[in-house]
């Protein structure tokens, strides 16, 4: 009688006997998997590896790998335990520390370069309290008198690295590590504005305008118009401007991470985008490009003042920032106010939510809402025009 065929647990064809099935010939391999289990490279570029078990479910490897060789060769041992029948159901390592389930739990992570220097810093808050101890031992007890030793000098940090903290122990809960997450404090996760954000009016934008020195008096418009972030605008090159159909075409951004500048893309998909230049900042922009840029067309706009070929760092625009404020009557303000400066300046056009989302680079309604402001005198208007519709009643 023919040997039939089967399959074994990783999916490989087999006889009765036992033997792998040769493939037949001429046929596509391409995307099947590479013998027992499978692996996948992650968009951190680490490499994480699984196989289906005797027990019909999916095991993880307990973290991720170098290499796809080294992936492989977790998944080897394990088809050995199961051909062996030494094979029994593996829970995620309880003995990790949460330093270490922390420090992994950011690598495999898809994050921006700033984004994840960010995330290390917040860890480093965390870790003189709970580094060496195994998330199974942090207890809500401990999360309050930590968060509550963090003291309220600054919420914003704070409300951070709680946020992190209850992210990190989520997916510990998720790995079967602990069994519920000990992160319960209401509203520690959230902080409230201490910068309390008053838009600038037009007289008020003009007068800054006019205090800033020549070469930065396009970005500053262009940020309050266009509602451009900082990084967006030291990003845009004379290739990324297109005075005919009078948009800017915003593709990358540049951030400073740990003192070097990293280029990549805006801060979120939605950031990727076309905004349309108002036409009375044309003329302007003309100009500058006429006169202020070298490089051909991947001259930077507004380059560093020493080197064409180098990005404008934020202290070196606040040394002429600072007096310009000061100069507008307006010594609170600060550069990214001008941002929201342009929300309110598009919103007073009577954009809806969804177009506001789009002008400024917003992936979520509750983003664009943050920056959404009552301008000075608008109050007023309404009540005129609530007085109105009496009139025209009677």
């Amino acid at each position: 009688m023919p040997d039939q065929p089967d399959r074994d647990i990783g999916g490989n064809l087999v006889t009765l006997t036992g033997r792998r099935r040769a493939p037949t010939s001429g046929g596509n391999t391409k995307g099947r998997k590479e013998g027992f289990g499978s692996v996948r490279v992650l968009p951190s570029g680490r490499v994480q590896a699984r196989y289906t078990g005797p027990d019909g479910l999916t095991h993880h490897a307990p973290t991720t790998f170098q290499t796809k060789g080294d992936a492989r060769a977790w998944l080897a041992l394990h088809h050995a335990e199961i051909i062996s029948g030494k094979w029994k159901p593996r829970t995620a390592d309880a003995s990790v520390t949460f330093g270490r389930y922390a420090a992994t739990w950011i690598a495999d992570r898809p994050l921006k370069p700033r984004t994840r220097y960010h995330y290390q810093q917040l860890l480093d808050r965390l870790l003189p309290r709970f580094g060496a101890i195994r998330p199974a031992q942090i207890t809500p007890d401990m999360v309050r008198a930590w968060h509550a030793d963090m003291g309220d000098t600054a919420p914003t940090l704070r409300a951070h690295c709680y946020g992190l903290l209850r992210s990190i122990l989520a997916t510990a809960v998720h790995d079967e590590l602990i069994s519920a997450n000990p992160c319960h404090i209401r509203g520690a996760g959230n902080s409230k504005r201490v910068h309390k954000v008053t838009t600038l009016t037009l007289g008020e934008l003009a007068a800054l305008v006019d205090a800033m020195p020549q070469r930065y008096q396009p970005m500053t418009l262009l940020a309050a118009w266009c509602g451009l972030r900082f990084g967006e605008l030291t990003e845009l090159r004379r290739k990324d401007v297109d005075l005919t159909n009078g948009v800017i075409r915003v593709r990358r951004a540049v951030t400073r991470v740990a003192g070097e500048f990293v280029v990549g893309t805006p801060k979120s998909d939605a950031g990727v985008r076309d905004v349309a230049v108002p036409p009375h900042l044309a003329p302007m922009l003309r100009e500058h490009l006429s006169k202020n840029i070298t490089g051909g067309r991947d001259g930077l706009l507004f380059p560093a003042a020493g080197d064409p070929t180098k990005h404008l760092a934020p202290a070196s625009l606040y040394r002429v920032f600072y007096p310009a404020r000061r100069a507008a009557g307006r010594p609170d303000l600060r550069w990214h106010d001008l941002r929201h400066t342009g929300a309110v300046l598009a919103a007073s056009t009577g954009a809806s939510l969804a177009e506001l989302m789009a002008r400024l680079g917003h992936s979520t309604p509750q983003a664009a809402l943050r920056y959404q402001h009552a301008s000075k005198g608008r109050d007023q208007e309404i009540a005129a025009l609530l007085s109105k519709l009496v009139e025209a009643k009677q």
